[in-house]
């Protein structure tokens, strides 16, 4: 708010007096609008930037390892049994803790972790370390206090088509994201099978 003078001053020195205290409080207040509105575009900087982070190739792989090594801890700390659900069809993933003995249905108390790839990521097909392969429909990674059920490769593209491979390992349970189509280590027996 600006603020005038408008006493009539006998005094020239008076007038300029009170002018200049004027536009030093209209040169206070311009500092402070500033201050605020510098304020709004650092915390938009920041929200664009946690957002555009998220939508990145890298992000996401990393969020899905996340996931997988938050279930394997979380069973190993534990008598619970967690799974992880990977829709290559409608590219999505899910963590839950499996609580009923009916395997096939998902209760919505049940969800942990629920999110989807985007269009800089894309879920293309999963090897399982039995040999099992599928590139639709959902395949299930389950861990239980001895380690996973079931090892294998998650294989991602990335906008380039570039492929990258999550490797859960279940022989030292290990769950990595690294670089192209990467080699499985396979169970030697039906022994090393653990759950």
């Amino acid at each position: 708010m600006m603020q005038t003078c408008s006493a009539q001053m006998p005094d020239d020195r008076s007038q300029r007096r009170c002018c200049r205290s004027c536009s030093a409080f209209t040169m206070t207040e311009l500092v402070v609008v500033i201050v605020i509105v510098s304020l709004f575009v650092l915390m938009v900087q920041i929200n664009l930037l946690a957002v555009f982070r998220k939508s990145t190739f890298k992000a996401q792989a990393e969020e899905l390892v996340s996931t997988l090594q938050m279930a394997a801890r979380a069973a190993a700390q534990s008598d619970k049994r967690y799974e992880v659900i990977i829709d290559l069809t409608e590219q999505n993933y899910v963590l839950r803790e499996i609580t009923s003995p009916d395997l096939t249905q998902v209760l919505d108390e049940e969800i942990i972790v629920n999110n989807n790839f985007s269009g800089n990521c894309r879920a293309a097909y999963v090897l399982f370390d039995d040999g099992d392969y599928t590139n639709d429909g959902k395949a299930k990674f389950r861990a239980g206090h001895s380690g996973w059920q079931y090892g294998g490769r998650i294989v991602l593209f990335d906008n380039n088509e570039k492929p990258y491979s999550i490797v859960i390992n279940r022989l030292n349970k290990i769950v990595e994201l690294k670089d192209g189509e990467t080699e499985l280590l396979m169970p030697k027996s039906k022994d090393e099978m653990l759950f």
